[in-house]
């Protein structure tokens, strides 16, 4: 084929609208270094009767998305609609026609990747998504080629950058949940519907993705885990800056090796965690986002950028656009390396230290008593930080690395014990 590659648009809400902008404002420097012509073909939209802010011809839209994904004179599909369904289809659609597809929808490729990955290899072209995972940063592309040989034993780090934004305000400023997170929509960072995001489920399906592709083994956003932001307590924040750690809302997966033969296990959690104030993730603040790569020969990789917003995520779209369509000039295209779906080790036999706060009487033999259960149930503790008047206190517990299983063992006694009025918020701790 020729330099000319006509690109279809599936969608052109905000993300749209900002990979529209995009592309017309680098077609000219896009040529000039690849020597490819990107020309915006066709856009499906709900309405195309409506009026938008994108200065383009309003006959390139259309009101049937199989107008784009069947059409002879659409080269490469871009779907922006998000969401499972219709996108699912489309998308299949676009493959069997041998048309090379690029996505952000980080939600279908944690649920359906597989099926995605073998129609793109059965039509012979490119499913790319960097947008899916970590918005503007590229680490879905080096994972699966800069470390193709690598061995890949964790992928952890921030991966939401509305949350990240949210908990960076909340702790530097000692600002309301709610105050923050309508700060964080008027941005653009948060949806309207922000679940997704406070809930984990958002960062549980790009740790999904990022699982997948770092161990070659299956992980779907359902094998993931995950603990939100919406119910951390204000003391939580203060306590953190006594300990000199940060919270933030992790995303971490791990490689485990087998006892005998097979892939061994894989695990994964989302949760939001204590990081020392002098790790390299304590200083990611706002809407960025960090993820460590942890390997075998290379060591420890760390790749930071934006993680939230129409135009990073739109920089990410136009990167996979550019490589789908030079692929598609040179009758090439490259395979996503996944795997069998993983053996997912369950989160109760995973390991950390832990944070506990509870609240106790204040009388003799209390925190002994207390510290007793603990050991009892193998969880041995590292800090004790005790605060209290004549009757009540309020004591911290910073425990050493114990499986969760032990911790809850250990916390379900807790609760029966008539001197402890009650436990507080449990978080985990990163290192």
């Amino acid at each position: 084929m020729g330099n000319v590659v006509r690109v279809g648009l599936l969608g052109c809400g905000t993300v749209g609208e900002a990979f529209v902008e995009l592309l017309v404002e680098r077609l000219a420097a896009v040529e000039d270094v690849t020597g490819i012509s990107l020309e915006l073909a066709r856009i499906a939209v709900r309405d195309p009767g409506r009026a938008r802010s994108v200065g383009v011809p309003a006959e390139l839209f259309t009101g049937d998305p199989y107008d784009v994904v069947k059409a002879d004179d659409i080269d490469v599909v871009v779907e922006l609609i998000g969401g499972v369904a219709p996108a699912r289809e489309l998308i299949l659609a676009a493959l069997e026609a041998g048309k090379p597809v690029v996505t952000a929808n980080k939600e279908l490729v944690a649920a359906a990747g597989p099926e995605l990955y073998a129609a793109a290899d059965r039509g012979g072209v490119d499913f790319f998504f960097e947008a899916a995972a970590v918005a503007a940063v590229p680490i879905l592309r080096p994972i699966r080629e800069s470390l193709a040989g690598e061995e890949i034993t964790r992928v952890a780090g921030i991966v939401n950058g509305t949350t990240n934004y949210i908990l960076t305000r909340m702790m530097g400023e000692n600002l309301a949940f709610d105050e923050v997170l309508a700060a964080a929509q008027d941005l653009g960072y948060a949806e309207p519907d922000p679940t997704a995001d406070v809930t984990g489920a958002d960062a549980a399906s790009k740790l999904a993705i990022l699982a997948s592709l770092a161990f070659n083994q299956s992980v779907a956003a359902d094998d993931v885990p995950r603990e939100g932001i919406v119910d951390l307590d204000r003391v939580d924040f203060e306590l953190a800056a006594q300990f000199d750690y940060v919270i933030k809302l992790l995303a971490v997966a791990d490689r485990f090796p087998a006892d005998g033969d097979g892939a061994g296990q894989v695990g994964v959690q989302v949760f939001p965690a204590l990081v020392e104030r002098d790790h390299p993730l304590a200083t990611v603040r706002g809407s960025f986002n960090a993820v460590f790569v942890n390997t075998t020969a290379a060591g420890e990789l760390m790749f930071y950028g934006r993680g939230a917003g129409p135009r990073p995520s739109a920089s990410s779209v136009l990167g996979d656009v550019i490589a789908a369509a030079d692929h598609l000039r040179r009758g090439t295209h490259r395979k996503v390396p996944v795997g069998a779906p993983a053996a997912i080790r369950p989160k109760e036999d995973l390991e950390y230290s832990f944070y506990v706060r509870t609240e106790v009487e204040e009388a003799p033999g209390v925190l002994s008593e207390v510290t007793g259960v603990f050991g009892r149930h193998g969880v041995s503790i590292q800090k004790v930080d005790q605060d209290g008047s004549e009757s009540q206190a309020r004591v911290v517990f910073v425990t050493f690395p114990a499986t969760e299983r032990a911790l809850n063992g250990a916390l379900d006694e807790l609760r029966t014990l008539g001197h402890v009025r009650s436990i507080g918020r449990v978080l985990r701790i990163y290192k």
